[in-house]
């Protein structure tokens, strides 16, 4: 099962994405970006930084996308203007249709990196948090923080506080507190960065069951090649500063898979044309320029 990788031209006014067959191009548009450039302000009379752009994205409804890049290269900010979280310069973000404009949209969850647990509550508090202050019926709360709880490994630690769970273990609570407001796109920026390889990969097979009961898109921002290799459908590349999709690989893989995927040839082949696309770019963010090889 090989992966399939489009590189995209890079015109000067805009980005043009040409999509693998079978990614988003021929699937039900769930999110789209258009033209999207970040610049932000110059700050003590000096130019302003050129972030962001242009990018040019849709997302497939029920599809798992993630992106990587050099650091530095605009990642986090192309979560943020889709989310609603920042505005972009330039371009026009659509949610199911809908202009996404100043603020997160209903049916959107971010889940960041940051530990976002409250440390002076409870975990079953700590995810029952968003829908109390929505004002949801009490009975509906407990009904969702229950699944939630359940499904995310949660029983045994309910009344616990956060600084009596592990870092996974956290971020568990982080991922069900966004769970139980049953969002239909979620958005997340590198939320295991902070775990070592081995609880990445077992947190990455919650993620795939989470995906799969619900059906959701998700978008995940991440700097390891291979968390974006076991986790994806499909995988956007982005150039240094200002960040552009330069590449589009889709991965092939089955929908019922989990981290022992990482066994196959194929994984090794995808990681390497990452790294590939992205060695280049890489090096151009770390101000190396003649570097070789």
């Amino acid at each position: 099962m090989a992966a399939s990788v489009v590189e995209m031209s890079a015109p000067r006014n805009r980005g043009v994405i040409r999509e693998s067959q079978g990614s988003a191009a021929s699937a039900e548009i769930h999110a789209e970006m258009t033209g999207i450039k970040r610049i932000y302000p110059a700050t003590g009379g000096g130019p302003g930084v050129h972030a962001l752009g242009p990018v040019d994205l849709k997302l497939a409804r029920g599809e798992f996308y993630s992106v990587v890049g050099p650091s530095g290269c605009g990642k986090s900010t192309l979560l943020d203007v889709l989310a609603g979280l920042s505005a972009p310069t330039e371009g026009h973000i659509l949610f199911e249709g809908r202009e996404v404009a100043g603020k997160v949209p209903p049916g959107v969850g971010v889940v960041f990196q940051e530990d976002a647990a409250f440390p002076w509550l409870t975990v079953e508090d700590n995810i029952a948090f968003g829908l109390r202050r929505a004002g949801t019926d009490a009975a509906e709360v407990e009904r969702r923080v229950a699944y939630a709880i359940g499904f995310m490994g949660l029983k045994d630690f309910r009344k616990a506080y956060p600084s009596q769970l592990s870092g996974g273990m956290r971020q568990r609570v982080c991922i069900a507190r966004t769970l139980v407001m049953q969002p239909r796109l979620i958005l997340l920026d590198e939320p295991f960065g902070a775990l070592d390889a081995q609880t990445r990969l077992l947190m990455g097979d919650e993620l795939l069951k989470l995906w799969r009961e619900t059906g959701a898109t998700v978008m995940l921002i991440t700097h390891a090649l291979d968390e974006a290799a076991m986790l994806s459908d499909r995988i956007g590349v982005m150039s240094a500063r200002p960040g552009r999709l330069i590449a589009d690989i889709r991965t092939d893989w089955p929908r019922d898979r989990d981290s022992r995927i990482a066994a196959e040839e194929s994984f090794g082949q995808i990681t390497s044309q990452l790294w590939r696309l992205l060695r280049d770019e890489s090096v151009k963010a770390a101000g190396m320029a003649g570097a070789k090889g």
